[in-house]
């Protein structure tokens, strides 16, 4: 199993002239590294973008976890509003053959 993290490509706002335009990426990499390294989930591949989107994906963890992670990149500072994850396999031919979950998940009881 599968987790894609589907976030918005949209350039962060208020940067100086000739910035990077997309440094939040880097910021939700190195929060998904930061989990790998303790074990918590593994990155399955490197982040990619796909048209419109920028593509995560992660595994070695169940559903409910990795769920739980892509809701947390979500709410990172400067991720852009409109995130999805989708949950797949890795036999997926493409992004975003699977079932689409909305994010950021609801705060459970």
């Amino acid at each position: 199993m599968v987790v894609e993290i589907h976030v918005p490509l949209q350039p962060a706002s208020g940067l100086p002239d000739g910035s990077y335009p997309f440094p939040w990426i880097e910021d939700v990499e190195d929060f998904l590294f930061a989990l790998e390294e303790r074990g918590d989930v593994e990155i399955f591949d490197e982040g990619e973008d796909d048209d419109d989107i920028y593509v995560f994906i992660v595994t070695g963890a169940g559903e409910e976890e990795l769920l739980a992670v892509a809701s947390r990149v979500a709410t990172l500072p400067g991720v852009p509003t409109g995130a999805v994850a989708v949950v797949s396999d890795d036999e997926a031919e493409e992004f975003g053959l699977g079932r689409w979950v909305s994010l950021p998940l609801p705060v459970g009881d």
